[in-house]
């Protein structure tokens, strides 16, 4: 099992924005050089809304991970896979299902949030209450320890920990668990009774310090093997072994990019600036942007804290840029377009290596395919792993 793994996904939207660089993407290319990743197209996730019509997944997906490459991920350093293609997601979905109680389901804050924003469709089926299982076998399937999220994300990494939980406390109290629990802290000698100790303020005193603790005593006894580790583990939290890594998640800022409106960048509001829009576009979107409601004439002064497009430079403005337009709007020193070109100026600096890079790409659809079946290949070699741990203690094995 990998300690140091990272497992992320999204639903094919088809070719990004600033907003999805910013929020997800930048931090993806730093994780890649720092941790063993895995990423992937949610195709079947996005099946639980679009189960209507499923026409257009693919090529979203396929839209989707050229801006992944063009932005930076590297098929080299990081896994880049498409779900569908790696049947042990669904196989242990599956599974999972017949253990998780409905209403650890009907509980996650997002399950009755999207039905009311989709309220146009119909998304009483069962593929949309048990979407938030789906993404719990996306995780666990890897054995992934960080999963980067936002917070409204972490009450879905929440329910993976309580289905791994579950799961282990199920199917890994094997029948010779208690004797390798006391084969291993024999060999612990002396340092067994601090461990007893901890494990008797976790279980009668509740007290959830003790595991970072328990965790550093197991991570530092290198008299101990790693099965040994993991029934003394096991053994302290009253799981029994440890057949399913819990995640933690990996907070991530939430992106502060505004779109061209000032809400958030977003598709459903039609207010973004793709990664392959050409300099000419954006300075045409950039032009239609509202400004500070009081500069109504040239001549007036304005507050570049009242106006959308500074939060603009705030990403791509460096210090000098950022001084002269704070001192040309509150002096009507410059005019709204020159603030705007500005700022178009900083975006097509940040834009125009990947939008080469993705003229590249889609003109060379067999490289996508072949990174995305070598993707698929490596990521099923690891899910199988877990599968062969999964049916062994299911019994499903014959």
């Amino acid at each position: 099992m990998s300690a140091e793994r990272v497992l992320s996904g999204m639903r094919p939207t088809g070719s990004l924005h600033l907003g999805h660089y910013h929020g997800v993407i930048e931090n993806w290319v730093r994780l890649q050089d720092n941790y063993e990743c895995l990423f992937f197209v949610a195709d079947w996730h996005a099946l639980t809304t679009q189960y209507d019509a499923p026409q257009n997944i693919a090529q979203a997906g396929r839209d989707m991970v050229i801006d992944w490459l063009a932005a930076g991920l590297d098929p080299e350093k990081a896994i880049i896979f498409q779900q569908s293609q790696v049947l042990q997601h669904a196989e242990l979905h599956l599974l999972l299902s017949m253990m998780t109680p409905l209403g650890w389901l009907e509980r996650v804050p997002t399950y009755k949030d999207q039905q009311e924003k989709l309220s146009h469709k119909d998304l009483s089926t069962y593929g949309f209450l048990g979407y938030p299982l789906l993404q719990s076998a996306d995780i666990l399937v890897y054995d992934a320890k960080h999963v980067p999220v936002g917070e409204d994300q972490v009450p879905h990494i929440e329910l993976t920990r309580e289905v791994a939980r579950r799961f282990n406390h199920l199917y890994g109290r094997t029948p010779e668990f208690e004797q390798e629990v006391i084969a291993a802290l024999k060999k612990l000698g002396a340092t067994a009774k601090p461990y007893k100790e901890l494990r008797q303020r976790y279980q009668q005193e509740g007290d959830h310090e003790v595991l970072g603790q328990a965790e550093a005593f197991l991570a530092g006894a290198e008299v101990l093997s790693t099965a040994d580790k993991e029934s003394l583990w096991g053994w302290l939290v009253g799981s029994g072994k440890s057949i399913l890594v819990e995640p933690a998640a990996l907070l991530t800022k939430a992106s502060k990019m505004p779109g061209l409106d000032g809400q958030k960048m977003s598709k459903s509001y039609n207010n973004t600036i793709s990664l392959r829009e050409t300099p000419e576009d954006v300075a045409k979107k950039l032009k239609a942007m509202p400004t500070d409601p009081a500069r109504i004439r040239r001549t007036d002064a304005g507050n570049p804290k009242n106006c959308p497009v500074w939060q603009l430079h705030e990403v791509y403005s460096d210090d000098a840029k950022k001084q002269w337009v704070t001192e040309g709007c509150t002096s009507a020193g410059i005019g709204c377009i020159d603030c705007k070109n500005a700022v178009a100026e900083g975006i097509n600096v940040v834009l125009a290596p990947m939008r080469a890079r993705a003229a590249e790409l889609a003109a060379d659809p067999e490289k996508i395919d072949r990174i995305l079946r070598d993707g698929a290949q490596r990521a099923r070699a690891l899910a199988d792993e877990t599968m062969a741990r999964v049916r062994a203690v299911m019994g499903l094995t014959g």
